[in-house]
């Protein structure tokens, strides 16, 4: 989709800036979405073959238009924002894959409307993934107990912001009145295919619950001015995701998660220019 601003506009959406850190990471990445058949899908189908970003499997829909978002900040950088509904990325279709993913990726938004819970269920029947990463982002009202609760019973890494934990806590039934270290660990009994837990804390860092022997880690956040926090989730789960896979233990993942979320968080730009090797 497109963040629609008061005086410009970026192409954003969860998925596709967390593909677009990954591509920019070096790693071979595919977009699974859609766009309308007009002047916003176009110059987003350029954006993601600028970025590196595979497009085969997006679909192109002549009767929908291609997603937007107006975005508007408060006064300490915190994005609100105005989701178009019936657009073109809620009817995503599945069913063309035809190779084999490492993993895969994908967020609450995508399942507000009951096609792409039905074509996204299909998919995850069909393939085998080494991981699946779901980001619960909070969207109201675009999110159910349902919704919430097909995230948690897929992913093998859950990533949740302690400022929407509570929502999600009451959500999922688990841990409601507990602090987020307790709650990753009543999580992972209720929900057995989870490895990794992630809640980030803003500007307090991060913290990872790993599951399979219940040890945790934390990182700080790098002190820098904010300008905008849009797509600081995004890259810190590409980011996270990209040195996991080379076997990074999980602290060095998270610290360097942290760093790159930190050069985000001092850009307008959800995918602004960088080079990796400034955050090693």
């Amino acid at each position: 989709m497109w963040d629609i601003y008061s005086d410009k506009k970026y192409i954003g959406g969860a998925s596709l800036n967390f593909a677009a850190h990954l591509a920019k990471h070096g790693a071979k990445t595919y977009m699974l979405s859609a766009l309308g058949n007009d002047i916003f899908g176009s110059e987003a189908l350029a954006k993601l073959k600028e970025w590196n970003i595979y497009t085969d499997y997006i679909n192109i829909h002549d009767s929908k238009e291609t997603g937007k978002c107006l975005v508007t900040l408060d006064e300490n950088a915190v994005p609100c924002y105005d989701l178009k509904k019936n657009v073109a990325y809620d009817y995503i279709d599945c069913e063309n894959i035809n190779q084999e993913f490492d993993l895969l990726y994908f967020g609450t938004l995508a399942l507000r409307d009951k096609y792409n819970k039905e074509s996204l269920d299909k998919l995850l029947k069909k393939q085998k993934f080494e991981h699946v990463f779901v980001d619960i982002n909070i969207r109201a009202p675009f999110y159910t107990c349902e919704s919430v609760a097909f995230c948690a019973n897929h992913a093998t890494i859950l990533k949740i912001s302690l400022e929407e934990l509570h929502i999600v806590a009451d959500l999922l039934s688990v841990g409601s009145n507990v602090g987020y270290k307790k709650f990753a660990e009543l999580l992972k009994e209720k929900y057995s295919g989870l490895k990794l837990i992630i809640i980030t804390l803003g500007a307090d860092g991060a913290f990872c619950y790993e599951c399979e022997h219940g040890i945790t880690f934390e990182c700080q956040s790098p002190k820098v001015k904010v300008v905008s926090t849009v797509g600081a989730g995004d890259s810190f789960s590409a980011a996270f995701v990209y040195q996991f896979f080379h076997k990074k233990d999980i602290q060095f993942c998270l610290d360097y998660a942290a760093k790159v979320a930190g050069y985000v968080v001092s850009k307008y730009d959800a995918v602004p220019d960088y080079n990796i090797n400034d955050f090693l």
